[in-house]
């Protein structure tokens, strides 16, 4: 019996070593919540043609990956990493990571981005494949061909097209399913049960100010829209712009208009999967919107279109985006733009 289960032990531990061995990891390097919405399509695409149909997702604090990704079933896991910092930092950064791929022992890493230090730190865990787009340096620590140089000017959503093309990997559509907790989705659906549809959701606030609008113009909008709306008008945008949104509100008069930056990212995220049009800048909230199936204008004036989804309709101030472009974007503008859907609500099932 003694020397049984020794056996015992040591075939489970063999098979323990097997599964490590077996796991797949993604790293995705980007710091925002929006970031992960539009790879969400990529990583569920590597999960199903993995092993166990799931994946370990690595990514930086910042993105609030955990959070995004804990009610789906595709990502086993997700796993925290810094990336940035100066020079020094970033190359102890570096080695944490090797060391965290070796004492995992992935079997295959996917590295969604062409950058080179989560390749290197692949290659110094000894990890035995190693997927990645090999754009750049990238190509002598990767163990797949990778991309032709030609795409290095690439959107990188495109780059990630071509990398699942290139490794045909199916991949069914770019359109972001953000899973969220059914009872999270009920509960903000009932804890705003007796608020009158449509419901219109505007995101306030950006990584930077020069990517949101000025308060002058969100007022003006505001003013506007509560005057050529019903339903209900819901203001997200995190604590941070909780007093923003106040006064904002204060400022106008009409449309029932709900301050909602006191919810959490997940009850932010319901809340704009139930809502039926939305509007904002280019931040967390609206790949949030579109993540829930909801049809989305973004105010686009200092930065690129976001090109990802076709439920992204982009606003973008006369003579393209500039630094100064989102003072540039009139509500007026804005207004117009949505005008035709401001009666219409979202096709439910």
């Amino acid at each position: 019996m003694h020397y049984n289960a020794h056996i015992a032990t040591f075939g489970a531990a063999i098979n323990v070593s097997a599964s490590l061995v077996n796991q797949v990891a993604v790293i995705q390097v980007k710091r925002g919540i929006g970031d992960v919405i539009w790879h969400l399509p990529f990583i569920q695409a590597i999960a199903a043609a993995s092993p166990g149909g799931q994946v370990a997702f690595l990514a930086p604090p910042s993105s609030c990956a955990e959070q995004l990704l804990a009610a789906d079933p595709r990502v086993a896991e997700t796993i925290y990493f810094d990336h940035d910092g100066a020079e020094l930092k970033r190359a102890a950064n570096l080695v944490k990571l090797a060391a965290l791929l070796r004492w995992r022992r992935f079997g295959k890493v996917w590295i969604l981005d062409r950058t080179l230090r989560p390749a290197l730190a692949a290659w110094l865990a000894g990890i035995p494949a190693r997927i990645g787009l090999g754009l750049g340096a990238q190509k002598l620590l990767i163990t797949n061909p990778g991309l032709d140089q030609s795409h290095f000017r690439d959107q990188p959503v495109d780059w990630l097209v071509a990398l699942m093309a290139a490794m045909k990997v199916p991949l069914a559509s770019t359109e972001p399913n953000l899973r969220l907790p059914p009872q999270t989705f009920a509960a903000i659906g009932e804890k705003f049960a007796n608020s009158p549809r449509p419901w219109i959701a505007l995101g306030l606030g950006a990584s930077h100010p020069d990517k949101d609008w000025p308060d002058t113009h969100w007022a003006e909008f505001l003013a506007g829209l509560r005057q050529r709306s019903q339903g209900t008008i819901f203001l997200v945008g995190g604590s941070a712009n909780g007093v923003r949104a106040q006064s904002f509100i204060a400022q106008s008069s009409g449309t029932p208009t709900v301050n909602a930056c006191d919810l959490g990212l997940i009850d932010a995220a319901a809340l704009l999967r139930h809502a039926d049009l939305f509007v904002g800048p280019s931040s967390a909230p609206i790949n949030l919107a579109v993540a829930g199936g909801t049809q989305a204008f973004g105010l686009f004036g200092s930065t690129p279109v976001l090109k990802y989804s076709k439920r992204i309709h982009a606003i973008v101030p006369p003579g393209g985006s500039s630094p100064d472009g989102m003072q540039r974007i009139l509500p007026a503008q804005a207004l117009e733009a949505i005008a035709p859907l401001l009666a219409i609500g979202k096709a439910r099932t």
